[in-house]
């Protein structure tokens, strides 16, 4: 069994984010809140769901 805590569970969480993020962009759709939705308002970033994808790729690198 692994337990996440501390620090590990924000970096976990934007992980989660990224790679549904990624399965929306190939046209994988969801009930709720998209991943996409969560990102922009989470984060700040603008754009199409590729340019978002890009842009938080990047702070999810720098974060890890």
């Amino acid at each position: 069994m692994t337990v996440i805590t501390g620090n590990d569970i924000q970096k976990y969480r934007r992980l989660v984010l990224l790679k549904g993020l990624e399965l929306e962009c190939e046209g994988l759709t969801k009930r709720g809140r998209s991943c996409y939705s969560i990102i922009k308002q989470e984060f700040g970033i603008k754009g199409s769901k590729v340019k978002v994808l890009q842009q938080f790729a990047k702070i999810v690198e720098e974060n890890k």
